[in-house]
């Protein structure tokens, strides 16, 4: 490889929210990165640091066609550049969004379990949540396009929140699906708010379809959220877009973003998407291939030692979800005594809604070390938990 995964790099003491945890405790839950981003990125940060003044930075038309120039070349969608409009993260966009769409008591649909942030955007917002649940068949999810269709139907939901490809379960949706979503969504007069935000980091031969780009239904009714924080690490920049191909969508959604005073970057939020997009895809791609393997690792570990334990064979994300059925309790009580037993720090399903009371979510996004350290504190912990399930009580 050219690029250097490997190497650790210590996060501790640079008030990093996901390494502000015990001395001997690994944290393998929130989504971002421990390795640096890519070289090419740094060096243009260096670069405009070097400069010095850092005074109010404009949205250039650079950055308009770095963005068109990636999703033309890497996801086969042609944007209107005058389409996009800057904002400073997809969770302050989706916000900002349901703020202004919605009048309080609204739905916002969630295909649940879904990330658990979007929650906060809708409660936060006065909207109540409604959740559509994914089917899931002991091995992968789809959609129960019947449920849709039935919470949609409510003349109480204005908006859809679409997880594509879907955090936590590494979903990514095909064309057939994605264009129902979008028929249904124009038959019934609901916005579908499409959070992209993990669609570059898909399994090596694995591309995602964009929203947007299905059908003229789909078009219409979209709001996109895009980034390169997922996959270049970036999220503390604070650097993302909306793309809203809907005139009439994308006045309100830039009324929305300049109202909340998210709209405008700070002054290395460009330069570093400008980059990523200009020159970072032998980067991105070799860390693709680096996050396939380390799955493989924590996949292939469980199926020897554990084989009651299952992982959904992820389509994307850096994000691997597993199904701890086979143990009692839910996710939270285990989540809470593997960390307790061994140290490792991953997510509870029972956050991220119905359907993941008995998952966890393991981010394996790491040098190699790292995970393979992580892998054996997992099989560990489970293995003795499921040891302790299964001998006889005592009386």
């Amino acid at each position: 490889m050219k690029y250097d995964f490997d190497t650790i790099v210590n996060r501790r003491g640079t008030d990093s929210s996901k390494w502000d945890v015990g001395e001997n405790e690994l944290p393998m839950w929130v989504a971002d990165m421990d390795f640096q981003t890519a070289p090419e990125i740094r060096e243009a940060l260096a670069e405009r640091l070097a400069h010095g003044v850092f005074g109010y930075t404009d949205v250039s038309d650079r950055w308009r066609e770095a963005y068109a120039g990636w999703w033309q070349r890497r996801h086969g969608l042609a944007m209107d550049r005058d389409a996009l409009v800057f904002c400073t993260g997809v969770i302050p966009a989706i916000s900002s969004t349901v703020r202004k769409l919605t009048t309080p008591n609204e739905n916002v649909i969630l295909q649940t379990p879904v990330y658990n942030i979007f929650f906060n955007c809708i409660r936060n917002n006065g909207c109540r949540a409604l959740e559509s649940p994914l089917v899931y068949d002991g091995r992968a999810y789809t959609m129960d396009l019947a449920r849709l269709e039935q919470d949609m139907a409510d003349p109480q939901t204005t908006l859809m929140l679409l997880c594509n490809p879907h955090n936590p379960v590494g979903k990514i949706w095909d064309r057939e699906t994605l264009a129902e979503v979008g028929r249904l969504a124009k038959k019934y007069h609901v916005t579908v708010i499409a959070d992209e935000i993990h669609c570059d980091i898909t399994a090596p031969g694995r591309e995602y379809v964009p929203f947007a780009s299905v059908s003229e239904e789909c078009r219409e009714v979209s709001i996109t959220c895009i980034a390169p924080t997922k996959a270049f690490n970036l999220a503390g920049l604070q650097t993302a877009a909306v793309y809203v191909p809907n005139p009439v969508l994308r006045h309100k959604i830039r009324r929305a973003l300049n109202t909340d005073e998210v709209a405008e970057p700070n002054a290395f939020a460009t330069t570093a998407a400008i980059t990523a997009f200009e020159k970072g895809e032998a980067w991105l791609d070799e860390l693709r291939e680096y996050i396939f393997y380390n799955s493989r690792i924590v996949i292939n570990k469980l199926n020897e030692a554990l084989p009651q334990v299952r992982v959904t064979e992820s389509e994307a994300t850096y994000l691997l979800w597993i199904d701890v059925s086979a143990i009692p309790g839910d996710s939270r009580e285990i989540a809470g005594k593997l960390r307790k037993m061994t140290g490792l720090f991953v997510s509870d399903g029972v956050q991220y809604g119905t359907g993941g009371e008995h998952h966890l979510r393991m981010n394996i996004a790491c040098p190699r070390a790292v995970c393979e350290d992580g892998t054996e504190r997992l099989v560990r912990g489970l293995s003795m938990l499921m040891k302790a399930a299964n001998e006889p009580a005592t009386t």
